[in-house]
């Protein structure tokens, strides 16, 4: 599981990846690098601190809690499901197929899904939620991803189970990790402790990898298996 340690001293916030939170802004570059590292302040932070040996962790806005907190549940899961597309991104590099800008930006954007949950209300101050606010535009890209799609795909008529070749096999295999993530998620924002439209992304993002399996699978001429009723 990912683990966010704050150093209040000068504002980094690491993560055991060794990944610092990224920052989505719909401009040209695709994934701007946030650091909360105090300017003119270089010094590269260890990728081992030793404050999580004991089964605690930290919030960035500087709260400890159990590792098995709901917090670091949904956060884990978040971190899985880009791990998942970062695998399913290579097999579709492979193939030469020319969605995987999309793939990109998603693993970028769930670096601020992650930045957003990690960051409970009940415990922010307004300097917290303005740096890891969450917008509804990466759900308008996904729905407008999803629908030029759906255009070029034949009608659904069965069950579709995963297959349809690497790209699309791995891909489903995200989409399972991302209903996963929503589900650890799901509790968080109702209990007020993070923005709503994270739960929307996510659940916008597992019909996403859905359909964009099935492109792959088209694009490669590969046959997706259908559900049969065992005889």
């Amino acid at each position: 599981m990912a683990s966010f340690i704050i150093k209040p001293a000068n504002l980094r916030c690491v993560v055991r990846t060794s990944r610092l939170f990224s920052e989505h802004r719909t401009r040209k570059i695709l994934c701007s690098g946030r650091s909360y590292a105090t300017e003119g302040d270089n010094r590269v932070p260890k990728i081992y601190t030793k404050t999580g040996d004991k089964g605690f962790s930290s919030t960035f806005t500087g709260e400890r809690r159990p590792k098995e907190d709901h917090i670091f549940q949904a956060l884990g899961n978040t971190d899985e499901l880009s791990s998942a597309i970062g695998l399913a991104r290579e097999f579709c590099l492979d193939k030469g197929h020319t969605f995987t800008y999309q793939l990109d930006k998603i693993q970028c954007i769930l670096q601020d899904v992650g930045s957003n949950i990690a960051t409970p209300r009940s415990s922010a101050r307004e300097s917290h939620i303005k740096k890891t606010e969450f917008t509804a535009q990466p759900i308008t890209d996904l729905e407008t991803w999803i629908d030029s799609f759906t255009k070029e795909l034949p009608p659904l008529t069965n069950f579709i189970l995963p297959s349809g070749g690497k790209s699309s096999a791995a891909l489903h295999l995200a989409r399972t990790v991302c209903r996963r993530a929503e589900r650890s998620v799901a509790p968080v924002v109702r209990s007020g402790e993070a923005d709503p439209d994270v739960a929307k992304f996510l659940n916008r993002l597992s019909d996403y990898l859905f359909t964009v399996a099935r492109y792959a699978a088209m694009k490669e001429g590969s046959m997706e298996k259908i559900y049969k009723r065992p005889d």
